[in-house]
């Protein structure tokens, strides 16, 4: 049986800049097929515009307000908010909020670093 707690999982950058803490994987569980993640936004950040070729994405923000664009059409989000990302479409996350945005994120296959490609460059 594999359980991990968020408070127990170390934290990572990932290649769009998000922080994350990935909760199963295959890197950490017997899961193979997909990833769980928890990504943290601080105030006034955003992630770098990506998208990933293969990998399918779900955003379930679970603390804060933000800000999300796929594919150019942009919309605010907030708790409770679930955002389907499919696979290959460009997308952009920003906290636009007075607290650390954080969400509950999703991929299948699961997330890697080869499978983002990023699409600006932060100033």
């Amino acid at each position: 049986m594999d359980i991990n707690n968020l408070a127990e999982v170390p934290a990572f950058i990932t290649k769009d800049g998000s922080e994350i803490r990935e909760l199963l994987a295959h890197r950490n569980s017997s899961i193979r097929n997909q990833s769980l993640a928890e990504a943290r936004l601080l105030v006034g950040s955003s992630t770098q515009e990506h998208y990933h070729p293969k990998a399918e994405e779900i955003y379930y923000i679970t603390h804060g307000v933000g800000r999300m664009r796929i594919e150019g059409e942009e919309c605010a989000v907030k708790v409770g908010d679930a955002i389907a990302i499919p696979p290959g479409r460009r997308h952009k996350l920003w906290n636009t909020g007075t607290e650390v945005l954080r969400l509950l994120c999703s991929c299948a296959p699961a997330y890697e670093h080869d499978d983002t490609v990023i699409t600006e460059q932060l100033d």
